[in-house]
């Protein structure tokens, strides 16, 4: 048997079922932090604020791409997937940070980005300078086009940011792209591509990192024969059977990728980015696989008790059969923040609310807020781990009214300035009540922050009992003491209530309708929110722990 490869950094704690139950904070790296006063966030910002994570009380941190890009798409454009864009740092900085972490016993995540590299990649500028048939050209996708010269696209594949996914080049080939054209896919039946990805985890997981996020990972594996078969990823059918997305064949990259994770001791975690229907995303988390993999179900669920419990029972199912945890997740960098979706009228095209600034429909920010953190509360309670994503610990509501001149977002350009995009999630938070960028650095942010954006900040949320902040700290506190196992019982509190005990008689209940109901009794332990309704009560939208 050969001996565990050793990283450099490794966490004070060495539990290798670390990431079954842990609490993931994710860090937009360009919105988080700025030392340099150039706007952009960048690691050893980062760096800096780990005692703050640390008082989160969250067990790791999962860094979005910090890697060399063009920023095409908010760095999931890769250039050099082994090194720091300079704008944001250096290797040694990114060591310091890993250190840093692990000092606080705080893990370290980062994004892997297999599917398609940037078009400023060495790989994809080689492809260009070489002749169609090389091999150089043979690690990306690669086709002769359709018509009476090659003029037409090879097939109707259409790219998720709006248009065709083939770009033609000079000499009359096509590549593909899923995404925007400036992030060429790879051929993943290329043996090169797979042994680069294979160092790619190595060089990370050797430095110190304890986890990877994998982006699209049901994209990888790609039907290519002809005649090209239509795609339909918002329908997957449920035998892997579509040309582009949870491809069976995928699942075989997974388990080499296994292999090398497990070559680490304790071996490295991963979870799947995988939007494949729900009996199919649980491959993706086997133990022979990636390990997790992202529920997004809740996510786009509307806020409603029998919603809420079916998803919460299929997946803690899935789970029990893959041998995986579950996942909970309520906002990330690529949807609009839960607070705000949760204050918006039920039903809401969010699309269209972002292109009216956010005037139409009215925001009801008190209930969004209210909303938010009854769900969060609710899912700190369910078995599995749960991925925060930064500023939600402060009730951060998105920043719908972005000058157009100023989006960033892909999305905006290839869909013909008909939908906004991602970036008013993206806004750097706020650390201070004032200044240039509320704390965030010296000068103005790359993404212009609300103007009332300091009434959330961490200064002035910091100390108040009532404060969101101060709710998410309590949580995660009693959660760590409070989370053992992965079992759960239901209980029968009526049809607009959540409710469930968890081991030694730790309860969680919800009551997500408007009228307050009857409130189990108990020690209250955890509110999301005033329990003001009456003896025995519990209010609309809220959360209680029970002991």
């Amino acid at each position: 048997m050969s001996t565990p490869r050793t990283p450099a950094s490794t966490p004070r704690t060495t539990d290798p079922d670390w990431w079954r139950q842990a609490v993931v904070y994710q860090v937009y790296p360009r919105s988080f932090a700025d030392t340099d006063a150039d706007g952009l966030g960048d690691i050893a910002g980062i760096t800096s604020r780990v005692p703050y994570l640390a008082s989160l009380g969250v067990d790791a941190v999962w860094l979005s791409p910090f890697y060399p890009s063009p920023l095409a798409d908010g760095g999931y454009d890769v250039a050099d997937y082994r090194d720091v864009d300079p704008r944001l740092g250096t290797l040694d900085d990114v060591d310091a940070f890993i250190r840093t972490a692990h000092e606080h016993d705080v893990r370290v995540i980062v994004d892997v980005v297999p599917n398609h590299t940037s078009d400023q990649h060495e790989w994809f500028r080689q492809a260009l300078a070489a002749e169609p048939g090389s091999p150089e050209r043979a690690r990306y996708v690669f086709r002769d086009g359709a018509g009476e010269s090659g003029e037409l696209p090879p097939s109707d594949w259409v790219s998720n940011f709006g248009g065709s996914a083939w770009t033609r080049v000079p000499d009359g080939q096509w590549y593909l792209h899923l995404f925007a054209p400036e992030q060429p896919d790879l051929d993943w039946s290329n043996p090169e591509v797979r042994a680069d990805f294979e160092h790619t985890l190595r060089s990370w997981s050797d430095r110190g990192v304890d986890g990877f996020r994998v982006d699209v990972a049901h994209g990888l594996a790609k039907d290519l024969s002809t005649p090209y078969r239509p795609s339909n990823e918002k329908a997957l059918p449920l035998d892997g059977s579509d040309p582009l997305y949870d491809r069976d064949e995928v699942h075989e990259i997974f388990a080499t990728w296994r292999s090398v994770l497990d070559e680490y001791d304790p071996p490295r975690a991963a979870i799947a980015e995988a939007w494949a229907p729900a009996p199919r995303r649980v491959l993706y988390a086997r133990p022979t696989e990636l390990g997790q993999a992202f529920n997004f179900d809740l996510l786009e669920a509307p806020y409603d008790a029998r919603a809420f419990r079916t998803i919460i029972e299929r997946n803690l199912a899935m789970s029990a059969e893959s041998g995986a945890s579950s996942t909970w997740v309520l906002s990330n960098h690529d949807v609009v923040r839960h607070a705000t979706r949760y204050g918006l009228p039920d039903g809401t095209d969010t699309d269209a609310w972002l292109l009216t600034d956010g005037t139409e429909p009215e925001l009801d920010r008190q209930r969004g807020e209210r909303r938010a953190r009854a769900a969060t509360l609710l899912i700190l309670a369910l078995p599995g781990s749960t991925y925060l994503y930064q500023g939600e610990e402060l009730g951060l509501h998105e920043a719908p009214a972005i000058p157009h001149d100023l989006l960033q977002d892909p999305k905006w350009l290839r869909t013909g300035h008909t939908v906004k995009g991602r970036d008013g999630c993206r806004v750097p938070i706020p650390w201070t009540r004032s200044g240039p960028s509320f704390g965030f650095g010296a000068v103005a942010p790359h993404l212009p922050q609300p103007a009332d954006f300091g009434d959330s900040s961490v200064e002035a949320e910091d100390g108040d009992p009532d404060s969101t902040l101060s709710l998410y700290r309590l949580a995660t506190t009693a959660r760590r003491r409070l989370q053992r196992g992965e079992e759960l019982a239901w209980l029968d509190a009526g049809d607009d209530v959540v409710a469930f005990a968890r081991h030694d008689g730790w309860r969680s209940v919800t009551n997500l309708g408007m009228a307050a109901v009857p409130m189990p009794s108990g020690r209250v332990l955890l509110a999301s929110g005033p329990l003001d309704a009456g003896d025995g009560l519990l209010p609309g939208e809220t959360t209680v722990w029970l002991g």
